[in-house]
């Protein structure tokens, strides 16, 4: 069911995790091969099984995150259910769990348990604030990570409401950096014989990510605010409307990426005003310099916006949505969308694995499977059990 020939065969991942972060990173393993059984409940399985847009009650968002996954339920709550596991991690590469600090420990399948029968297991652990600290035990979605990281207090405009992602950002730029822990702690195991404990908090890659926030503040006292789509570091950076209500990204973060946009745009005036001469005289003057850019593009419809400037070689782009993207030829062309079978659904298409590897690319071979789809191949066939009873 999976890769056959994807940089991660051979390595068995199971899944003990439940709607979005630890789920994510399990889904960048199985992309590249990895044999990722996934443990859910029984009768409800992941809770993200209903989350979002259904179709004949099939969620869809969980046929993204958990494709090319197997699928066995097993009720965690139980004692021979809890053996399984155990049994299950002797033959295991990686865990990926999300639950609350405690609760896997209190079921004997924490770290040390399960280290115990197999002290080549690397063991990923995502919860809300990680699992030191005095917030340690405080229960954690993505949602409270954007706004605990600061992500949100500078994202919005300047007189409104700290403005939070439109998608789970926290989370999936959680199961990206655990996915990317998880490889390297293998590569230590591989190289040192010892697999270990990785502890990621949901709000610690966004604070990683969001910029300089700490020197800047440890620095110059400096405390970033919301100022809509703007950036504190470079100008021009905004959307701006066309004649025909559409909206262009311009990006401007060199002098000669300002001075190529000013050109296409057909204002050149403004490359020799004093008031945008360097990067920090436009972050300086920078409502004059977007009321002029706005003038500018506001000339255009969006086609021809991004015909002279791509003609002239201007770093702008149209602000797209998924309808667009779905009729893009680039994204054709780069296979970003891929047509994919699903057990329920027959054909569906989604976004494709990410990157391109030469030599082993990864694939998607299904979408997310029916709950408890590999029951009999795992429980039954490579443990000896009766799934009734679990």
């Amino acid at each position: 069911m999976t890769a056959p020939d994807g940089s991660l065969a051979g390595i068995r991942v199971l899944e003990v995790a439940n709607f979005l972060a630890a789920p994510i990173a399990g889904m960048f393993l199985a992309d590249h091969g990895a044999e990722v059984i996934k443990v859910e409940r029984p009768g409800t399985g992941d809770e993200i099984r209903s989350w979002g847009y259904a179709k004949d009650g099939v969620g869809l968002f969980h046929k993204v995150v958990n494709r090319n996954k197997k699928s066995i339920t097993l009720d965690l709550h139980e004692p021979t259910a809890q053996q399984a596991v155990r049994d299950l991690a002797r033959t295991a590469d990686v865990v990926l769990e999300n639950f609350r600090p405690g609760t896997l420990e209190g079921w004997g399948l924490g770290y040390s348990d399960l280290a115990a029968v197999n002290e080549r297991i690397v063991y990923t652990s995502i919860s809300g604030f990680g699992r030191t600290g005095p917030y340690a035990h405080r229960r954690g979605f993505g949602t409270l990570a954007e706004g605990f990281s600061g992500f949100a207090q500078v994202t919005g405009d300047a007189d409104g409401a700290p403005l939070l992602p439109g998608f789970g950002l926290a989370d999936s730029t959680t199961g990206l950096t655990a996915a990317y822990l998880t490889m390297v702690a293998l590569r230590s195991r591989d190289a040192h014989g010892h697999g270990q404990h990785v502890d990621l908090g949901l709000y610690e890659s966004l604070f990683t990510l969001i910029g300089s926030h700490v020197i800047d503040h440890d620095q110059l006292g400096v405390v970033q605010h919301r100022d809509g789509s703007r950036l504190p570091f470079a100008s021009p950076r905004n959307t701006f409307r066309t004649s025909d209500g559409q909206y262009l990204v311009l990006a401007g973060s060199s002098q000669g990426a300002f001075e190529r946009i000013c050109r296409a745009l057909g204002c050149p005036a403004l490359i020799g005003d004093p008031r945008f001469a360097t990067n920090r005289d436009r972050l300086a003057n920078v409502v004059a310099l977007e009321s002029a850019l706005q003038e500018a593009v506001g000339r255009f419809t969006l086609d021809e916006a991004l015909r002279v400037c791509h003609e002239g070689h201007a770093t702008a782009e149209a602000v797209y949505d998924v309808e667009r993207i779905m009729d893009d030829p680039h994204y054709r062309e780069r296979g970003n969308v891929v047509t994919v079978a699903d057990h329920e659904l027959g054909p569906v298409r989604m976004q494709n694995v990410v990157g391109v590897l030469s030599r082993t690319p990864g694939r998607i071979t299904h979408s997310a499977p029916p709950l408890g789809a590999h029951n009999e191949e795992i429980l039954s066939g490579e443990l000896g059990l009766d799934p009734e009873g679990l």
